[in-house]
């Protein structure tokens, strides 16, 4: 079960419930394979321009953090909970999770 508390987010794919997290060398990880800082993806899901590698990148990025040692070329072929937009609300759930500052936006 994720901990919110923790910056954790639930994923389910293929039927399988996943931890994940984005750790700073997730995060590095992630960029290192996108080529891209963290910031310029986290801009385009703030504008809603994120691509459907925007959302792999980054639930990618999420399962190393909770432990995951799979394939990234594994979830081409996956099935998320909710589908595509599923998998999309569980990236913007992570990046939030990851950057969002305690008591900001609170009240």
């Amino acid at each position: 079960m994720a901990n919110p508390l923790a910056g954790e987010v639930e994923v389910e794919i293929d039927g399988v419930r996943h931890v994940c997290k984005l750790t700073l060398g997730a995060i590095a990880e992630m960029e290192a394979a996108t080529g891209e800082s963290v910031i310029e993806m986290v801009e385009r899901f703030e504008t809603g321009r994120w691509r459907a590698r925007d959302v792999l990148a980054v639930i990618v990025a999420g399962l190393r953090g909770g432990g995951w040692r799979g394939e990234a070329v594994a979830l081409r072929s996956a099935r998320f909970a909710g589908g595509p937009a599923g998998a999309a609300r569980a990236a913007a759930a992570l990046i939030v999770a990851a950057f969002a500052v305690p008591g900001e936006g609170d009240g």
